[in-house]
């Protein structure tokens, strides 16, 4: 009995699995239908590459393009098409007579950069430029990154006081700023004379004392951004780290330099690259506490040159060469610094 039904049940396990594997008599082999091919008994969904050119916006890969096309479109029309009328205009004759349309516009190639980079003056500004805004660079990172470490250790009404003079300093104009620091400093009122009992001394007679004053105000109005950011950035930073490297018996000037300065590379790199543009493009500062450059020239950077040129002797051209110039400075500094950075193997 049990030798039967063993033998019964091979039987139909073998017959089945004979039809199974045999074609029936008259039909084609099973093969791959539509949604699925078939093995044996069981279907398994065949999968299907999406068509070229569909699958990035099948999957999503042009929706954040999408959502920034609105802010593209505004940069596009307040920063590219300015910068191509700037170039295109250095590279043209462009006089008030041109302006006036008393005469035509003529094509004069690389003419205005060479007139530029012959002019003694204008590396005479260049390198006047490029000492006063690493000055400014370097003193503004100090005093920001100083007072950000100094907001870990008071309390919460100080604090709040520093953050609120800082806002302050922030918010304000720079017209209103230059003003007030040339009241602070004027020969005949102004109280910081009579603190130091300086008599009547000028702060803007002399270039190197015209420089320091400005860059005293540049520094003043700029530091509150570096402050609030290095801030923001302590802040993240884990406690347990602080306090191990204070139980090591780290001073705080060691803390910052291997302990937070490192953690903080990338904030750093933000706030140096702004700072590096801003003050290699200050204007206003100058233009105002030294009237204009200072006694024959002797306080003009390259912003205050170029108006100078465009405005002053109505030489457009020679500006919009000269704004080229300090674009393309700007843009090889940001994208040498990024490199350094990416070889050391920081991620920004």
């Amino acid at each position: 009995m049990n030798d039967r039904t063993e033998s019964g049940g091979a039987d139909v396990a073998g017959s089945v699995s004979v039809a199974d594997s045999a074609p029936a008599a008259g039909r084609p082999p099973a093969g791959p239908k539509a949604g699925g091919a078939r093995v044996g008994s069981v279907r398994r969904p065949v999968t299907r590459r999406p068509a070229p050119g569909r699958s990035a916006l099948r999957s999503g890969g042009w929706t954040p393009w999408l959502y920034l096309a609105p802010a593209l479109v505004v940069l596009g029309g307040l920063l590219v098409y300015p910068i191509y009328q700037l170039g295109l205009i250095s590279f043209f004759e462009y006089t008030q007579a041109q302006v006036s349309g008393g005469a035509p516009t003529t094509f004069q190639g690389f003419a205005n950069y060479a007139e530029l980079f012959g002019d003694p003056q204008f590396w005479q500004v260049l390198l006047a430029t490029v000492l006063f805004a690493a000055a400014c660079v370097v003193s503004t990172l100090a005093v920001g990154c100083a007072l950000a470490v100094l907001l870990t250790r008071v309390r919460a009404v100080p604090r709040l006081a520093l953050m609120l003079a800082a806002l302050g300093a922030w918010a304000t104009p720079a017209v209103t700023g230059s003003t007030v620091w040339l009241f602070l400093f004027d020969p005949d009122f102004g109280p910081v004379n009579r603190m130091l009992g300086l008599g009547d001394h000028s702060w803007t007679y002399g270039r190197i004392s015209a420089f320091f004053l400005v860059l005293l105000e540049v520094v003043w109005c700029s530091f509150p951004f570096v402050m609030v950011t290095v801030y923001a950035g302590i802040r993240a930073v884990p406690a347990e780290v602080l306090e191990a490297a204070a139980l090591d018996g780290a001073s705080q000037w060691r803390i910052w330099r291997s302990v937070l300065a490192p953690m903080l590379r990338p904030i750093l790199v933000v706030v140096t690259i702004q700072s590096v543009i801003w003050d290699f493009k200050v204007f206003t500062q100058i233009y105002v506490m030294t009237n204009g450059g200072g006694i024959a020239g002797q306080n003009m950077v390259l912003n205050v040159y170029a108006y100078q040129q465009a405005f002053a002797s109505s030489q457009y051209s020679l500006g919009s060469a000269i704004g080229v110039v300090m674009l393309l400075i700007l843009l090889a500094v940001t994208l040498v610094y990024l490199r350094l950075l990416r070889r050391q193997g920081e991620e920004l």
